[in-house]
């Protein structure tokens, strides 16, 4: 790992990690994606809330990586899976940071869900 050059470029630019205290869950056309009590909250200037389920709370059987990438000054690159679910997907909905920055150590291994790819899939805490 290494130190994110956003964070020196940017320091006025915010992104905080805090463990949510309740159990979260996803659920993508009915069926549960994750659930998990161990899930991390970012929140970062300009983005809404994310929360980032550890992988072995995911169903992987349900991700296909794909090519996608992108690079986050702040956070590192990450990569992209479709979500499958029978007859319905999300294209690009989930991503994960393989090797975060030093600064974000604590996303490692974990996996995000984008509500915006796709009505279907929604991620929520339960009492």
């Amino acid at each position: 790992m290494s130190k994110s050059p956003g964070h020196r470029q940017h320091p006025e630019h915010h992104v905080k990690e805090s463990h949510v205290a309740e159990r979260m869950t996803v659920v993508f056309a009915g069926q549960t994606l994750a659930d998990s009590r161990d899930v991390v909250r970012v929140d970062e200037d300009g983005h809404p809330p994310r929360f980032y389920f550890p992988r072995g709370d995911v169903r992987q059987d349900r991700l296909k990586r794909t090519e996608t990438s992108t690079e986050c000054p702040f956070k590192g690159t990450a990569s992209y899976f479709d979500v499958d679910v029978g007859d319905q997907g999300a294209n690009d909905a989930v991503w994960s940071y393989e090797t975060p920055y030093d600064e974000h150590a604590g996303l490692k291994e974990r996996t995000a869900f984008d509500e915006s790819k796709s009505e279907e899939l929604v991620v929520r805490s339960l009492p």
